[in-house]
């Protein structure tokens, strides 16, 4: 309970029962959720204003506390009263504003060690759940007070790219899919390109005389070339080079369609 340590040092003097100490940790709560105290009573004293601490006299009716407690936003004032009842605390609330009453019903055993007064390291026990006893009790039903929506830096908005001529659009148009890039290779597969030229790889180190770099399916260099190689000089699945015209009709113009220059020359 960060913020209650300074408050029980400074209230240790009027703290003398277990139920002081427990009035202590609900003022505490009520500070931490945006309320401050004015003054003791049910009405207000003169040249009151809202303070963290809690004012002076706060314990001296051991059976019944009375605080007034108003919003740092000025729209809830609360009445607190926390009466015992044997061992227990009943703390009835009402906001003057709205007229809602919460009631809550605390056993001080439950939150106090009675023998650890002096020690505020021991004295509280259950912090969690006598944090959420006042929410859900008083805090809860009676609303809070309003809590100031934080705005959005101007940096953060959104902002429409052709807007400005100045700012680079990104990498990436805003609402799209990244593109799908296919899973590189297995590494067994290195060099797969050069070893089977016919095989639709693409990237390899064997110039491609179809310049198509897919497969042809009527060419098998196996099954030999006409008036070139004979059937089976060529193992099937080797690494084979073309030359020459393959056929008629292969694409791209024929490189013996113009003589060079001077090839008529005989020491060229």
């Amino acid at each position: 309970m960060a913020g209650l340590e300074p408050l029980y040092a400074l209230a240790r003097a009027a703290i003398s029962r277990p139920q002081d100490a427990l009035v202590c940790g609900i003022h505490w709560e009520l500070v931490r959720h945006g309320y401050r105290c004015l003054g003791t009573g049910d009405q207000p004293g003169p040249d009151e204003r809202k303070s963290e601490l809690l004012p002076a006299g706060w314990e001296a009716n051991k059976e019944v506390y009375t605080l007034r407690y108003k919003s740092t936003d000025d729209a809830h004032e609360l009445l607190l009263k926390a009466i015992m009842v044997e061992d227990s605390m009943i703390l009835n609330v009402m906001d003057r504003s709205s007229q809602k009453v919460a009631d809550v019903t605390l056993a001080v055993a439950d939150y106090i060690n009675p023998e650890h007064l002096d020690d505020f390291h021991k004295v509280y026990k259950n912090t969690e759940e006598l944090r959420t006893r006042i929410a859900s009790g008083i805090i809860a039903p009676l609303g809070g007070p309003a809590e100031k929506a934080e705005k959005e830096p101007e940096s953060k908005r959104d902002e429409h790219w052709d807007e400005n001529p100045l700012r680079l659009p990104p990498r990436q148009p805003m609402g799209t899919r990244a593109p799908s890039r296919p899973s590189p290779l297995s590494p067994f597969a290195v060099g797969g390109e050069d070893l089977d030229p016919f095989g639709g790889r693409s990237g390899g180190m064997i110039v491609d005389p179809l310049h198509s770099g897919f497969p042809h399916p009527g060419i098998d260099p196996s099954s030999g070339i006409p008036g070139r190689l004979p059937p089976g000089a060529v193992p099937p699945g080797a690494r084979f080079d073309p030359f020459g015209p393959l056929g008629a009709g292969r694409p791209g113009p024929d490189p013996d369609h113009l003589p060079p220059p001077g090839y008529d020359d005989m020491f060229m």
